[in-house]
């Protein structure tokens, strides 16, 4: 099967590189990585990706100017491999510079297509019970290609279930595991977060760190359909958790001013399996006193959307410039939507990457380090 990795615009490269050390071979798109696989790629591709959001089944290409086109292009389709009698498959669509723009018009004719097939399939009469599993259908034009796919995920890759408690706007959790994709962060580094919030970034280098599969908690679309074989899940589950390296050896720091976050950190920490592996500690920035060498601190400070936060939030910037500048030995990375970080933490970054962060454009502050290894 043609399968379809979907990530949020800017990880494209680093789940390209997860699936590669997956065994895969990929192709690039923006927002999109495709490989070639069978069921058993599926439940590895779900079960360990960090940064993608969702694993789909390309069912069809095809070019489609005209309605009719896309109606019989549909219904061509075997529906009745992939959907069963009492399937519940919601369509949507999306039209991107195509002849075709009306996506309400471009969904129901698909919907109208697969119903119309599976009624002929299992000789119904117009109707279809929609009772059972759900099946999330597809249909997306871009530049009159049309490419309808299957998706075997369900809720986003993000909901790793471990998350119980969060305060304010968390960062999602691939979001997080990809900003540690995106250093040169090894699980004998030390590492920090000094803003932790909710502790999503020091939880996701843990999980990393200790190779925890991101998707062990959770549960997937594809397990409830019927042509699934469930030991394929089963069995790599097995296999995940022999894989899970042993507690006690990652130097992981996390820190915010806020002793309620703390507390939350510390609740989802643990029901991610790694509370042991992580150094919870309530310090503002200007105070904390970091002593090891050659690490990698990765925070998310708050942006300060709001006027009258935004000077506290550029007061905050200050004093990570203040106090981490002199981290000769560490590599920072900063994400915030304030264009003028810089300016307030005191230094120009070695590198920037645009990122969105939902619909928010968020830069990523790179601050290389030199670190100095003993031989």
């Amino acid at each position: 099967m043609k399968l379809l990795a979907t990530m949020a615009s800017g990880f494209e490269a680093i789940t390209k590189k997860e699936l590669q050390d997956l065994g895969y071979q990929v192709q690039l798109e923006n927002g999109k990585a495709y490989f070639e696989g069978e069921l058993a790629d599926i439940v590895n591709t779900n079960l360990w990706l960090r940064s993608a959001d969702r694993i789909k089944i390309v069912l069809k290409e095809f070019t489609a100017t005209t309605f009719d086109e896309l109606f019989e292009n549909v219904k061509s389709v075997s529906w009745d491999n992939w959907l069963p009698l009492d399937a519940a498959f919601p369509v949507k669509g999306r039209s991107v510079r195509s002849q075709l723009h009306s996506e309400p018009d471009i969904q129901s004719l698909t919907k109208k297509a697969i119903v119309d097939k599976m009624t002929t399939v299992y000789h119904r009469h117009g109707w279809l019970p929609e009772s059972g599993p759900t099946f999330q259908i597809e249909i997306r034009l871009v530049k009159d290609h049309a490419e309808l796919t299957l998706d075997t995920t369900g809720e986003s890759l993000f909901k790793r279930g471990y998350r119980q408690e969060h305060g304010g706007a968390p960062l999602k959790e691939n979001f997080a595991a990809a900003l540690v994709l995106l250093t040169p962060w090894r699980a004998n580094d030390p590492f920090c977060d000094p803003t932790t919030g909710s502790g999503t970034i020091a939880i996701e280098a843990a999980l990393i760190g200790r190779n925890i599969a991101p998707g062990l908690q959770r549960h997937f679309a594809f397990e409830k359909f019927p042509w699934f074989d469930s030991n394929l899940l089963t069995n790599a589950q097995e296999q995940a958790r022999t894989q899970i390296l042993p507690s006690g050896d990652l130097q992981i720091q996390a820190s915010d001013i806020d002793g309620s976050m703390i507390d939350i950190a510390k609740l989802n920490a643990h029901q991610a399996g790694v509370l042991h592996d992580i150094s919870f500690k309530q310090v503002a920035v200007k105070d904390l006193n970091i002593t090891t060498d050659n690490g990698i601190l990765i925070a998310n400070p708050p942006y300060g959307k709001r006027m009258q936060d935004q000077k506290q939030a550029r007061n905050l910037y200050q004093q990570m410039g203040d106090n981490f500048s002199q981290l000769t030995t560490w590599s920072k990375y900063y994400l915030s939507s304030d264009l003028e970080f810089e300016k307030y933490y005191g230094t120009k970054a070695t590198k920037r990457r645009k990122l969105y962060n939902g619909a928010l454009r968020t830069d990523f502050f790179q601050y290389w380090g030199h670190p100095t290894y003993k031989k």
